[in-house]
């Protein structure tokens, strides 16, 4: 799920008329808010088996108001479906004329995408040197990649994380087309003014508005895996194109999914389990806290015995969730 939503501009969180609101129901909308996801559709499903009671439908809701307020969902939008039938998922259902919304798909067809704001600061991961070995490319050097976030124009004075060298942009590629600007996820080709020595993994950033740059870090953590997570734990981090070695230097506290209060003391973490942590890693990450670009405050925890994705893990820099 967490994997799933991550690149989600809405939500359905589904709810079984005839039990209400259950663990999972908690976790999955404490997920949801953890992952920055604009839009949530709370659909309280089988209503047929409750003779679509208006009843049923409203205790269901009012008792998912406070909850939706206290993990931090903004925009919250109630459906009375059975998916059965279809009754309002595709049209408006007769069994429900207490109800004066829409049908769930006319719903999503309306909502909003997210609208990626060119303002942001530039973020530019390197993930690959481009060095033809031919005469036609004489002394090329390029710098392949995928936005995460912002725009670069020609002209444009850039850092290279973690290094800090500045340079200036001469050219920007798509596919041996010449362009003057990159945003909106492209994938592209960078070529600096200097020759600066750039590995994968670094990044190239505006010079005047920088991402952050650190060996420790603050993350909300997803843990998927039956063994459990432990402070002094090693692991593989992969972070935007980059990989390097971490370790949990603390873990902070979990998340309780009934009450969602905070459990402190806590010596190790279980499968599905939500906590904070304290992590550092070996060569410094460079990034963003995840509420400001999902793609630079994002990473994934990988054993390094078994290659398994055991946990994904957002920055929250100095944050409190």
């Amino acid at each position: 799920m967490v994997i799933g939503a991550s690149t989600a501009d809405a939500a359905i969180i589904l709810i079984d008329a005839r039990h209400g609101i259950l663990e999972q129901t908690i976790r999955h909308s404490y997920i949801t808010a953890l992952l920055g996801i604009p839009h949530v559709v709370i659909a309280v499903n089988k209503m047929d088996l409750v003779n679509f009671s208006e009843e049923v439908f409203n205790n269901i809701r009012n008792a998912f108001e406070p909850v939706a307020r206290k993990v931090g969902l903004k925009q919250v939008a109630y459906f009375p479906i059975s998916a059965k039938e279809g009754d309002n998922v595709v049209s408006r259902s007769v069994y429900t004329p207490w109800y004066t919304g829409p049908a769930l798909l006319e719903f999503l067809e309306n909502v909003p995408v997210r609208i990626y704001n060119s303002g942001e600061p530039g973020r530019f991961p390197v993930q690959w040197v481009v060095r033809p070995h031919k005469e036609s490319f004489h002394d090329y050097r390029g710098y392949a990649g995928r936005m995460a976030g912002g725009r670069f124009r020609v002209g444009d004075t850039v850092t290279v994380l973690p290094s800090g060298t500045r340079s200036v942009i001469s050219h920007i590629e798509e596919a041996g087309t010449q362009l003057q600007e990159a945003g909106d996820f492209r994938s592209v080709t960078l070529r600096l003014t200097d020759d600066v020595d750039i590995s994968r993994g670094d990044m190239i950033v505006p010079a005047t508005h920088p991402a952050q740059v650190a060996n420790e870090v603050k993350l909300m953590v997803c843990w998927f895996n039956s063994k459990p997570l432990r402070q002094g734990g090693k692991y593989i981090i992969r972070h935007t194109t980059s990989e390097t070695k971490g370790i949990i230097k603390e873990i902070h506290y979990k998340v309780d999914i009934n009450t969602l209060a905070l459990q402190h003391g806590q010596e190790e973490l279980r499968m599905n389990d939500i906590v904070q942590v304290t992590l550092r890693t070996a060569a410094p990450l460079k990034y963003d806290p995840y509420r400001q670009n999902r793609h630079t405050g994002s990473l994934i925890l990988i054993d390094e015995f078994t290659n398994e994705t055991v946990g994904a893990g957002m920055i929250v820099a100095n944050e409190n969730l």
